[in-house]
Formats: C-alpha cells, sequence, structure tokens
C-alpha cells in the first residue's frame, strides 16, 4: 500500500524530538500564532475556546497536544502523535474547500451538533461544537490512531446533517 499524499498547503509534522520545556513553547507558540493571535474561522464563523487557563495556558492547548492516560483517570500525558499535527489543523480549516478535507455537522445523542474536520487520508482530525450563530468551539483534535475510530467517523459521516 502507498503512502497517502499530503496536499501541498498542508505544514510539516512539528519536530516532537527530543521531548523538553522548549519543545513544549514552541507548540505554545503554533497554538498562540494560529488560534489566539489570528483567530480561525470556519465557513466564514468564528472558531473560539473557552479562556480557562491550566498549567499556564489555555486549557484547549492541552487538548491539542495531550491525551488522558490511562483513560479516565484525569491524568494528561505529551501525545506525540497529536501534537507533532498541531500546525495541521489551521491549516485544515483555511483549505476547506480542497477534496482531502472532509467536514461536516452531525447530531450528537445529546442534541448537540458537532463540526467534524477530516483530513482522512493523513487521520487527522478536528471536533468543534456548533452554536445556532453559526460559530464554532474548538473542542480538540487528533491523529486516529485505531480503526474502529475511523469506522465509528466514518458512520458519522454518513449520517451527516445535510
Amino acid at each position: 500500500m502507498t503512502a497517502p499524499t499530503e496536499p501541498a498547503w498542508l505544514p510539516a509534522l512539528f519536530s516532537m524530538s527530543p521531548w523538553s520545556p522548549a519543545v513544549k513553547e514552541a507548540l505554545y507558540a503554533v497554538f498562540r500564532r494560529d488560534f489566539v493571535d489570528n483567530p480561525a474561522c470556519y465557513q466564514n464563523c468564528e472558531v473560539w475556546f473557552f479562556p480557562e487557563r491550566e498549567r499556564g495556558k489555555e486549557l484547549i492547548f492541552w487538548h491539542l497536544v495531550e491525551r488522558e492516560d490511562p483513560p479516565r483517570s484525569g491524568n494528561r500525558l505529551p501525545d506525540f502523535r497529536r501534537a507533532e499535527r498541531l500546525p495541521w489543523a489551521r491549516a485544515m480549516l483555511d483549505h476547506l474547500d480542497d477534496p482531502a478535507v472532509l467536514h461536516w455537522d452531525y447530531a450528537e445523542g445529546d442534541g448537540d451538533i458537532h463540526t467534524y474536520v477530516w483530513l482522512q487520508a493523513l487521520d487527522y482530525l478536528i471536533v468543534m461544537k456548533k452554536y445556532r450563530d453559526g460559530r464554532r468551539r474548538l473542542i480538540t483534535a487528533f491523529w486516529l490512531e485505531y480503526e474502529n475510530k475511523r469506522r465509528k467517523l466514518a458512520q458519522k459521516h454518513a449520517q451527516r446533517l445535510l
């Protein structure tokens, strides 16, 4: 099987090695550049996040570069696959017209509408909550590691709101 072709607009993976406080600060600079200093849009509507801070940074930043480990323990650890793709999030939102980027709204079981932005060939996903005024709140973004996650996401795409 051949490796998927990366779109020309997609930034390079962020170098995570060796992991250090300096790498974490450089990742935070990418987050600030892409989401704080120059807020993103989704279909001409603001993409925002809650302003809560933890460990001196916006809480959403940690959801973009860490994962809960072990699941449901409440402890978060660096997720190198997630973090190295952080520069992709803004680029994907800026290139929604590219057929490589699937994006859709889906009605979750609790009634919330979530917007999914999926670079399917490279297994990277952004999840946002849609509000009535069209704005989207950034919830998380991550690399899809498991086939069952891909299948569930494909099912959500098939059942998307039109």
